[in-house]
């Protein structure tokens, strides 16, 4: 709907929870009118019309209440999960003064606030029951400046819009293996990809970021400028307020690399295999197992790599693994590296059931192998690993706030499915394994679990004071708490 577009209908019947369709007149201004809603600490609150009118003819781009047509593709997220919530107002904005003011009404009305761009928080933070979400979608344009080998990328961009840019002048950026990710949560929360051990986190490519704060200041970020808030920008999340704007750095880049899938046994050995393998081979490759189910029913090792190099290379330091007794189908060879940035969109797409944990391993130990090998032949949930190391390593944990760059993987543990009467027995089984890896682990990518305050805290260790610093100064009321929060005052 329109941001002139609204009706004295469509408000009462938000008011009465209904959702009848809209007539395309701008609505009348009914001052006895109000909006439920829910406020930052989740008490009820009612939001007047007049206000809402307001904000509606402030804007650019479009506001939707629950009563208006296209109100539920505007709230749409990808967890199926979390689909279901209903904010009381989605703010769709399309410019840099939509945010703010969306911030602005947020803010000065105590509205509980979600932040979507792709829409991909797993625990569903881009989305609540009463609140505001403002959406960035419509905010996604990109630009390459080839001579300086930077690309521009506004706030709603997804990571395939980046991807697309960045290629056709043949470089790259650290995207991660979803191209329709948000690239804002991607980013601030760290960004993994196929390329960060040759290319580094996302993090480590960005060279400016441009935030709307809670206060609803336009503030740009980079080692230059508020050099403190890039810090924290770079792995402290959302928390500091909504970035609109990101400036990353590009790398010469083949579109067409070394690497395709291999299918090897699921066994001890394999994993032995993959302990060593993961561990010493060059920057340019990225080995990732996932753990599913066979033909037969048996889980096999269904092994992702990518060689972002030269070939000849590649197909040397990859050899072992063509050699490797347990490999039962498969080949390596030239591919276009966007055929496999595009290869799971439809697997994982919009509107499943996802859950999700993971952890961070320093190295695959025995003892982790065991318990692997017992939960993966299980076949209940699937599991795989991240590659990480190599030029993510070589990064200070203290020079970002993301503080975990001596682990070698990010293990994962996940169940998703069409059918949401397995949610429950299949998260019991995902939470088993989970608990089983715990002894093993070395913190957890925010981006990706849902944990306590204590645990979430803990897993930004020593950087974690800064960052409370860097939130009592940028958001000390807490509007930005949808996220793996940092309170202030701390």
């Amino acid at each position: 709907m329109h941001r002139r577009t609204f009706c004295k209908s469509a408000v009462a019947a938000a008011v009465a929870g209904t959702l009848p369709g809209c007539s395309s007149e701008k609505r009348e201004v009914d001052v006895g009118s109000r909006i439920a809603a829910i406020s930052r600490e989740g008490n009820e609150l009612s939001i007047e019309t007049a206000a809402v009118n307001e904000l509606a003819d402030s804007l650019q781009g479009s506001l939707f209440l629950q009563a208006d047509e296209g109100y539920a593709t505007a709230k749409q997220v990808w967890n199926g999960m979390f689909d279901h919530k209903q904010p009381a107002i989605v703010v769709q904005c399309v410019t840099v003064d939509d945010v703010v003011n969306a911030v602005t009404f947020a803010r000065e009305r105590d509205l509980l606030l979600s932040v979507k761009c792709g829409g991909h928080s797993l625990p569903g933070k881009s989305t609540s029951d009463g609140g505001m979400m403002i959406d960035l979608s419509q905010m996604h344009s990109v630009d390459v400046d080839a001579d300086a080998m930077t690309l521009r990328a506004d706030g709603g961009s997804l990571l395939g819009h980046i991807d697309t840019a960045a290629s056709a002048h043949e470089m790259m950026t650290t995207t991660g293996i979803v191209s329709h990710t948000g690239a804002g949560g991607f980013t601030l929360g760290g960004g993994f990809g196929r390329t960060d051990r040759k290319m580094g986190l996302a993090i480590d490519n960005l060279l400016a970021a441009t935030v709307v704060t809670a206060a609803g200041d336009v503030v740009r970020a980079s080692e230059d400028e508020n050099p403190d808030l890039f810090w924290g920008l770079r792995g402290g999340g959302g928390n500091f307020g909504i970035a609109t704007e990101f400036v990353y750095r590009l790398h010469p880049f083949n579109p067409v690399v070394y690497g395709g899938t291999l299918f090897y046994k699921f066994d001890k050995d394999f994993l032995d295999f993959y302990a060593e393998l993961q561990a010493t081979v060059p920057d340019e490759a990225n080995i990732e197992p996932n753990f599913v189910p066979g033909e037969d029913g048996k889980t096999i090792a269904m092994v992702e790599v990518v060689w972002c190099g030269d070939h000849a290379a590649g197909e040397k330091a990859l050899a072992p693994m063509l050699a490797h007794p347990g490999l039962v189908n498969g080949d390596l060879g030239p591919f276009p590296y966007r055929e496999i940035q595009t290869s799971v969109d439809g697997l994982l797409g919009h509107g499943k059931q996802y859950y999700l944990k993971s952890s961070f391993l320093k190295e695959l130990t025995p003892d982790a192998i065991d318990v692997i090998v017992e939960f993966a032949n299980r076949g209940t949930v699937g599991s795989w690993f991240q590659h990480l190391g190599g030029a993510t390593s070589r990064v200070a944990a203290d020079a970002t706030a993301y503080a975990h760059r001596d682990v070698a993987l990010n293990f994962g543990i996940m169940y998703f499915s069409e059918d949401p009467t397995q949610n429950e027995a299949r998260i019991a089984a995902v939470r088993e394994y989970y608990k089983a890896m715990e002894p093993h682990m070395a913190g957890f990518y925010t981006n990706l679990n849902e944990d306590d305050e204590k645990r979430t805290w803990g897993n930004y260790g020593e950087n974690y004071p800064r960052l409370v610093a860097l939130k009592n100064e940028y958001d000390p009321m807490n509007l930005f708490r949808l996220n793996a929060n940092i309170k202030p005052g701390i």
